[in-house]
């Protein structure tokens, strides 16, 4: 211990002193942890000052397996196995690593006694997993043990061996929860990160798909992987990408959401400038269209950059069905994307300023129903709409049993008691029905809640102002919109700046022959997508199928 002391002392910065007592001296080791220093310290040739700096510097944590044994024909070369438990699989750890290295007849077949000609068959015949790589210092020796991989020190030796045998409890692929289609891929990304990039490949067997990984968390150590289509997706861009990630020191790492705040250009902006997907045939599509994905190791949500509007309102099922049932649907979208933005404020405006504009007998209708309310438009609005989100916001918290129940029967139960009781008017309770069936129209949970907050000041100048506080409010939204970037990409592209050639994918979605070139805006590199002239050709006579995949004649 005291060797141990003495070479951590020689890494300290100068002026400190050398500690007295273990948790001094574990803090100490921290310290040094966090400043990298560990980086540059290398292993001891001895095995037990590299078990002690292990232990010393995991806290010797209850779930440390330090498992010593005797290597060699005559049992003289003393060696440990070091792991994790909990974060390895034991099985594969027993018959692959701790096997080999104790079955003695195997060794003496192969020969070699001596210290340096012990750890060449260690790692060439003994360790049989299918990664092994080395570590020199002690902070890839602890770096590699945290992430789940398994040590083989052997005396006389200032290198480790890791040996890949992770086995942590994993969730299984499943069915995207948060985008729900009718047709189209049921699996979904899971938590782990190698199964997300796995899944990937599967539906791009392309050679120049490319994946780098990065750390980041100066203590979570969260895997991330940059992935891209090399010769597809903009230099510029992946590099932009890099350099943003790069400059990411935070203690941790959760979840990809703490990514996407750090790297959006507009932070304060309400409108979501990174996509976020489960679904790895929706990141397969965007990566052939020149975008890079960012996936975290432990959330099923992965990261798609750059982000323009349009991509909020299109989904995966769009390109699944044909091109007509596609572009009704998409149309759908975007009318109860305007709705559930407006409709409360147009409520509120007309009623308040612009009678003359509504129909006599609608008028009369709605005095009716308004007579004995004791609020003003607005109050009655405000009170429903945030009385309907927060049922919305209380059955997703709930158990999705109790939830849906709650958030349906209670919408049912409170707007008939509030209607019944003079409280608000019964066209108000149609109005915030139909504002919030509309917000779960839009496919993207992040541009849905950003139509949601938006709501509500859109309210407030429809009460001020009337109808020209609404369209002025709507000004201020595109103006907004317009000035944004995600990435050095314009949000509104491609409306403004305009590329008629990319709008066959905007307001419609024109049939799949048609859709020949990438986004002008990304595909710089390759920007033709499929060959012409591949629209299916009718039959030139009768008893004759007409021909595709061809020129027509």
């Amino acid at each position: 211990m005291v060797r141990i002391l003495k070479k951590f002392a020689r890494i300290l910065p100068r002026g400190n002193k050398k500690p007295q007592s273990l948790k001094e001296s574990h803090t100490q080791w921290e310290q040094s942890y966090e400043a990298g220093e560990l980086k540059k310290m290398p292993l001891s040739s001895r095995l037990k000052d590299n078990l002690a700096l292990v232990k010393q510097i995991l806290g010797n944590s209850s779930d440390l397996v330090v498992r010593e044994l005797r290597l060699g024909v005559d049992g003289g070369v003393p060696g440990a196995v070091v792991f994790i438990d909990g974060m390895t699989d034991k099985g594969t750890v027993n018959d692959t690593v701790i096997k080999g290295l104790t079955l003695e007849s195997r060794m003496a077949g192969l020969g070699g006694k001596t210290a340096g000609n012990l750890f060449a068959l260690v790692r060439n015949f003994m360790v049989n997993t299918g990664s092994v790589r080395e570590a020199a210092t002690v902070f890839e020796l602890v770096d590699g043990i945290l992430y789940g991989d398994t040590a083989v020190l052997v005396e006389g030796e200032a290198v480790a061996l890791l040996a890949t045998a992770p086995g942590w409890p994993v969730r299984g692929i499943e069915e995207p929860t948060s985008e729900s289609v009718v047709r189209g891929p049921r699996e979904g990304f899971t938590e782990l990160l190698r199964t997300n990039t796995s899944l990937i490949r599967r539906r791009l067997r392309d050679p120049n798909l490319v994946t780098e990984r990065i750390t980041l968390g100066e203590r979570t150590r969260t895997f991330v992987e940059i992935v891209y289509l090399r010769g597809l997706a903009d230099p510029r861009l992946v590099q932009e990408v890099k350099d943003r990630l790069s400059r990411i020191k935070v203690d941790g790492i959760i979840e990809s959401g703490n990514i996407e705040e750090l790297i959006e250009d507009h932070p304060h902006s309400p409108f979501p400038q990174v996509f976020r997907t489960e679904r790895p045939d929706r990141v397969v599509s965007m990566l052939l269209d020149g975008r890079v994905a960012i996936i975290t190791d432990g959330t099923p949500f992965v990261l798609v950059v750059p982000a323009e509007f349009v991509v909020f309102i299109q989904s995966s099922e769009d390109y699944y069905e044909r091109f007509f049932l596609a572009t009704a649907v998409r149309w759908l979208r975007y009318i109860a994307f305007i709705a559930s933005l407006i409709l409360p404020s147009l409520y509120i405006s007309i009623t308040t300023f612009h009678q003359e504009m509504i129909p006599t007998r609608l008028l009369i209708s709605i005095a009716a129903s308004r007579e004995g309310v004791p609020f003003p438009a607005f109050v009655e609005a405000f009170l429903m709409e945030f009385t309907f989100e927060a049922l919305r916001e209380a059955g997703i918290r709930l158990p999705r049993n109790v939830g849906q129940a709650v958030s349906i029967v209670g919408a049912l139960v409170i707007g008939q008691a509030a209607v019944s009781a003079g409280v608000v008017s019964s066209l108000m309770v149609i109005i915030v029905a139909l504002t919030g069936i509309s917000s779960f129209v839009a496919p993207v949970f992040s541009m849905a809640i950003t139509m949601r907050l938006l709501r509500f000041p859109m309210m407030v100048l429809a009460a001020t102002l009337g109808i020209f506080g609404v369209m002025m409010g709507l000004l201020v939204i595109l103006v907004h919109m317009a000035s944004l970037r995600s990435f050095g990409i314009p949000y509104l592209a491609p409306l403004a700046p305009l590329h008629a050639r990319d709008l066959k994918d905007v307001m419609v979605r024109a049939p799949m022959w048609a859709m020949e070139a990438r986004p002008a805006e990304l595909a710089k590199e390759d920007p033709i997508r499929q060959t012409p002239g591949l629209k299916p050709a009718p039959p030139t006579q009768k008893g004759q199928k007409g021909g595709g995949g061809g020129q027509r004649r």
